[in-house]
């Protein structure tokens, strides 16, 4: 039997956890009992287009082998340091409305997150990022009911200069890439990308020099995947809202945003 291509991982992590998802519930993609993380993509600009840094994680323990952005876990200390921000980020407003503590706590756990991406991409690269400076793209949510979920903010930021200090535990490999290049590695089998990392060189390859890919994140503002995880007719898939299909079983439905992963390369669709 053949061995799998690296990026299979990603598909059979999917596979393995579909089973245990439930049906999202009001309230799942602002669970405080959810452990939160932050990613940061850091961009530049290059004459052949805008690249942004990649790190491979070593070949164990979480996302081991994939292409990730830097990041990690929210501390104490970034709750502690969110504080001295010299302005509270805006939070996300859900809809419906929730309640004013809610909206209050997630104002929070985003201050501490743009310190966390900040500290955690340093610790990771040894490039210093200003938290302060971090544009919020988006946030990511799990699939409710599997074992393991980790909601993670994902952050842009200009690349600040210095050379490349890797963390040796953390960090395998690091490149500077342009988005296509990447995809289409992992569309070749080549590399392993999860989800959210895919979804997001998608979107930023589009861009063409890293001011408009900033200014893509202040214009749309922060958008939420709040995740469902189905197996479709040909293989698994993720859906988010504006799908037709994210609360009903599927079907022909006319309205899509879902990542199909039955086969490379991957399809990710979204109709507005």
């Amino acid at each position: 039997m053949p061995e799998p291509t690296s990026s299979d991982r990603a598909v059979q992590a999917l596979e393995d956890v579909t089973a245990d998802t439930r049906p999202r519930l009001p309230g799942d993609g602002t669970d405080p009992h959810v452990p939160v993380a932050a990613t940061v993509v850091i961009v530049r600009d290059r004459p052949a287009g805008p690249e942004i840094l990649m790190i491979e994680r070593p070949d164990r323990g979480s996302f081991a082998g994939a292409w990730v952005f830097p990041g990690g876990k929210l501390e104490d200390a970034d709750r502690a340091a969110a504080h001295a921000l010299p302005s509270r980020p805006t939070a996300w407003r859900p809809r419906p409305v929730a309640d004013e503590g809610t909206l209050r706590a997630t104002a929070d756990e985003l201050a501490a997150a743009h310190h966390a991406g900040a500290r955690e991409t340093e610790e990771e690269t040894g490039l210093r990022v200003d938290a302060a400076s971090l544009v919020a793209l988006s946030c990511w949510d799990p699939p409710p009911g599997i074992a393991l979920r980790i909601r993670t903010w994902f952050f842009l930021a200009l690349d600040p200069g210095g050379a490349l200090t890797l963390a040796p535990d953390e960090v395998a490999n690091a490149r500077w890439v342009q988005p296509a290049e990447m995809l289409d590695r992992h569309g070749r089998g080549e590399v392993t990308l999860y989800p959210p990392t895919w979804v997001t060189l998608h979107e930023l390859a589009a861009q063409p020099d890293a001011a408009a890919m900033l200014g893509m994140a202040r214009m749309s503002g922060i958008r939420r995947f709040e995740t469902v995880a189905r197996r479709g007719g040909e293989g698994p898939m993720l859906l988010w809202q504006g799908d037709a299909a994210y609360h009903d079983a599927m079907g022909d439905a006319p309205s899509r945003h879902r990542l199909e992963m039955a086969a490379l390369p991957w399809i990710y669709t979204r109709t507005d």
